[in-house]
């Protein structure tokens, strides 16, 4: 079955995934205020899977109002500790400060996907991490702030976990895809089933 899947995300990991695993796709960025809804959400007391969910949902509807016919793919990620979400730091200052309330603590990632098709959502998931960090000294986590500055600066909770930011870590229970931001698996096996890629 040719049906046309769109990413309506500009992650580049994200599209890496999809690539990675030979589906073909093409991008069309969504443009919605994620930090307006985010914080209406947050005034809800929604959970932070609701608000990874709707978030997703959010992208795919914009971009599949306007695809007619063609599988409409949004993700979002999300960072839950303490009950409370982080978002992407957005200083050098904000960062060491994240990392330092982190250190020694658990917290999860909610990586949600949504596909719509012709403005209706057709399948979703949402994936979740526990993650516990080591005890990293101060001095190492100001001299990884700033060798990394540059790419932590685009990631919940500054760290890339495909990057040095592994080094923050002693437990990591659960799909490493989902760390990446996208439950990689699910989503393909809905695509199988779904005869959009072989299997």
């Amino acid at each position: 079955m040719s049906v046309p899947i769109i990413l309506a995300s500009g992650s580049s990991i994200r599209a890496q995934l999809l690539r990675n695993a030979g589906v073909p796709f093409t991008v069309q960025t969504a443009r919605v205020d994620e930090e307006t809804a985010k914080r209406a959400l947050l005034a809800e007391d929604a959970s932070p899977r609701d608000i990874a969910d709707t978030l997703a949902e959010m992208k795919a509807r914009k971009v599949s109002d306007k695809s007619r016919g063609a599988m409409v793919l949004g993700c979002d990620q999300v960072l839950d500790f303490d009950g409370r979400l982080l978002s992407k730091p957005e200083t050098p200052t904000d960062a060491l400060a994240q990392l330092r309330a982190m250190r020694g603590k658990r917290h999860m990632l909610l990586s949600a996907a949504v596909i719509h098709q012709d403005g209706e959502p057709i399948w979703r998931h949402v994936g979740q991490v526990r993650l516990r960090m080591r005890m990293s000294s101060d001095a190492y986590l100001r001299d990884y702030v700033d060798r990394n500055w540059d790419s932590i600066r685009h990631a919940v909770g500054a760290y890339k976990l495909e990057e040095e930011g592994v080094r923050l870590f002693a437990t990591i229970d659960g799909d490493y895809f989902n760390v990446l931001g996208m439950p990689l698996l699910e989503l393909l096996n809905f695509l199988a089933v779904k005869g959009v890629i072989d299997q």
